[in-house]
């Protein structure tokens, strides 16, 4: 697989589209996959002429690996994914002179369907996501162009885009779309044109990030360390196949600049045996990690996704996976919508659903950041003691990592345990087809029950209605031609004392309850998607 830096696409500005995504990282290649094989006219925008061939983020969880496998992406490229599982898999605090802290057991088939965190190399994963996108109908990725501007027509519900070549920002050109997504990172000009006001945690610190390929075979004993080391805070962690990461903050009495050196990065991994004798250096970088946010996700028909909405320190790794997050969230409403099978309404969700779930996400992954950024020795030896009392807890291997609700208001019903929360995604059997039940069933609107058919109790109209949005059925009781191959669907609704479900598109629960409450859901969901504001 080529890694290379992609040429420009060569292909012309188009005048008129039905989206424009300004940002062509995963990002926004992926928010114009799935707008595209839904049937809209994309154009993608991207200022640098050749993709970034660096790594950047470096792990990715279950939920995200399910959003690329409903991007078709998983396939043919599971491989670019290393799974955390055995002996070095986990999560793992240590202190000072390496004494276990806390040990988390993270390595379990997740609720998704994948390993709950895998490493792999950003610039394959974008590689792919670029040739996807080129090979889809209706998408055009424009490398070396620079978004300037735009202004909005409410009155005819269109954006007019701004743009030019990279190089040569007089020539510019427009582009008219309904719609216009900024993907465009941390320091977002599509943000900063609108005027939206960032949040702030509070929290911020300089790391040097390190990228390396073991030249000799190494022993970890975790998937990800957290070092707690009031002297050198540290990080290591597994990022792909053939390859692994240091993370080091830096202390008050190193500047940034020596930080950034080379030397520092050699100096500051030889207690771990990495030199270069054994190591081949690949990237070693100086980031600010913050939490923030933006104020508002939407201004019109102008929409924010990934860091040009949210930043997170990366301690749980979920900075990306919240970025893809958002490309499956909004993609299906622009589809919908686009199709008529929404009303435009359905799209004012997409923020508070999204600002609320990343905000938990942030909280937390800020709270890590200060347990593992402390330099007081005494503090740290106070946390240390709390750290080792709390391990003794039974569940304290085992805890989960963050599975926070949707915020509100959000296209969702009721207000069980379940609802607004993610949908299980386990293998069957179908004749001999075996497989995960998106590939072998269908994505989309799942309606899922463990008791019988669940268009039994459902009219014609409605069952119609529910086939045209895409909505695919299935009773995993077993009695049936579906087979719940390992019990995951058994397991999640026992846990959740229901007998059925009906999901979305991004795998959140939209209502779960008893079988009987089937025609319910479909009621609630046709209001919902036809009448949001009702």
């Amino acid at each position: 697989m080529t890694t290379q830096p992609a040429p420009h696409s060569g292909a012309p500005l188009r005048p008129v589209v039905d989206v424009v995504v300004v940002g062509g990282g995963p990002v926004g290649l992926l928010t114009a996959v799935f707008l595209g094989r839904a049937g809209l006219q994309v154009s993608v925008v991207e200022r640098w002429p050749q993709r970034y061939p660096l790594p950047r983020a470096c792990t990715i969880d279950h939920e995200a690996l399910r959003i690329l496998q409903a991007a078709g992406l998983m396939a043919d490229h599971a491989d670019l994914f290393e799974p955390s599982q055995g002996e070095r898999g986990g999560y793992e605090f240590r202190n000072d002179e390496g004494e276990l802290l806390q040990a988390i057991d993270w390595n379990r088939i997740a609720e998704s369907g994948w390993a709950n965190t895998n490493g792999f190399y950003q610039p394959e994963l974008e590689a792919v996501l670029e040739d996807m996108a080129l090979a889809t109908p209706g998408v055009t990725v424009h490398r070396g162009w620079t978004f300037q501007s735009l202004e909005q027509d409410r009155g005819n519900e269109q954006v007019s885009v701004q743009v030019a070549p990279t190089e040569q920002p007089d020539e510019t050109e427009r582009i008219r779309a309904r719609w216009l997504v900024g993907a465009d990172g941390a320091n977002s000009a599509v943000r900063s044109g609108l005027g939206i006001g960032v949040g702030d945690s509070g929290f911020e610190a300089d790391w040097l990030v390190v990228d390396y390929q073991p030249l000799a075979e190494e022993k970890w004993s975790a998937f990800v360390t957290q070092y707690c080391d009031p002297a050198q805070p540290a990080t290591a962690v597994n990022s792909g196949p053939g390859r692994r990461r240091f993370e080091f903050m830096r202390r008050a009495d190193m500047t940034v600049e020596e930080l950034a050196r080379e030397s520092t990065a050699w100096r500051l991994m030889a207690p771990w045996g990495v030199t270069p004798q054994t190591a081949r250096l690949e990237r070693h970088a100086v980031y600010t990690f913050r939490g923030r946010w933006a104020h508002n996700w939407r201004e019109g028909n102008v929409f924010l996704a990934g860091d040009a909405a949210h930043l997170m320190p990366p301690f749980l790794g979920q900075g990306l996976c919240a970025g893809l997050r958002d490309a499956r969230a909004l993609s299906w409403r622009l589809g919908m919508v686009h199709h008529g099978l929404a009303a435009p309404d359905v799209l004012d969700t997409y923020g508070p659903e999204r600002t609320g779930h990343v905000r938990e996400i942030i909280d937390e992954a800020v709270a890590a950041g200060r347990v593992i950024c402390e330099l007081d020795a005494d503090r740290a030896a106070a946390r240390d003691a709390e750290m080792k009392r709390r391990s003794l807890h039974p569940d304290a291997a085992t805890r989960e990592p963050p599975h926070p609700r949707l915020g509100e208001p959000s296209l969702t019903v009721g207000s069980g345990s379940t609802e607004g929360r993610l949908a299980p995604q386990g293998r069957i059997r179908i004749a001999d087809w075996v497989g995960l039940f998106d590939d072998v069933v269908g994505g989309g609107w799942q309606l899922i029950s463990r008791v019988g058919d669940p268009t039994e109790h459902l009219d014609d109209e409605d069952t119609s209605w529910f086939w045209q949005i895409g909505g695919v059925v299935a009773d995993v009781s077993g009695a049936r031609a579906v087979k719940d191959l390992d019990g995951a669907y058994d397991r999640w609704f026992a846990a959740h004392d229901c007998e059925a479900f009906l999901a979305r598109p991004d795998f959140y629960v939209f209502a779960a309850g008893r079988h009987s409450d089937i025609p319910r859901f479909v009621t609630l969901l046709r209001q919902a998607l036809t009448s949001p504001s009702a």
